[in-house]
């Protein structure tokens, strides 16, 4: 079976578990944490996925890692993932916990970019375009500068792309000015 598919199922089962027991912040702030941690840590990253290492020393790595930082729901997940000999597919099982809350909770996740940083108004206005394009209640919206694009925003929203950029209009003038149909012909 595939990591991915196997840690869909792992994370629809934590998902499901903290939300019965009432934990189900908590333990998206962790998820939070360790898909941060594993993003920022390539040799945790390796070492999880190394069949040589021990499982034990690989349970004692995350608890020394994640054990006062997260919640006792979501090290006794990991303990149970490590005696399953699943350690592979914990790097999916952060992004994918988050994936299906985010699903559960209507929040739609955007990412915006933009030539200079954006201001509260802007801002605002981000949120209310993304809420009216999906009819989602509340949107986290990830802000990244790039000066390339001149001026205006590329906006990504799940597969769909709003490109309003300065550089985006300026490479359709370019091509629309490749296929001049006014010049003579010799």
């Amino acid at each position: 079976m595939s990591e991915q598919r196997v840690a869909s199922r792992y994370a629809k089962s934590l998902l499901d578990l903290a939300e019965e027991q009432g934990n189900l912040a908590a333990v998206k702030a962790d998820m939070d944490l360790f898909s941060q941690t594993l993003d920022e840590s390539r040799d945790l990253r390796l070492l999880l996925r190394n069949p040589i290492v021990n499982h034990d020393k690989k349970l004692a790595i995350l608890k020394a890692v994640f054990g006062s930082k997260v919640s006792d729901l979501t090290m006794k997940f990991l303990s149970i993932i490590t005696q399953k000999n699943r350690e592979s597919a914990l790097e999916f099982i952060g992004p994918e916990f988050i994936k299906q809350y985010n699903v559960l909770k209507s929040v739609q996740v955007a990412e915006v970019i933009t030539a200079t940083p954006l201001t509260a108004e802007l801002r605002t206005r981000m949120n209310t375009l993304v809420q009216q394009q999906t009819g989602s209640q509340e949107v986290q919206l990830t802000e990244k500068v790039d000066p390339a694009l001149i001026g205006g925003f590329v906006l990504r929203v799940g597969d769909q792309l709003i490109d309003d950029s300065v550089r985006y209009r300026l490479q359709k003038l370019r091509t629309e000015f490749s296929k001049n149909p006014y010049q003579s012909q010799l």
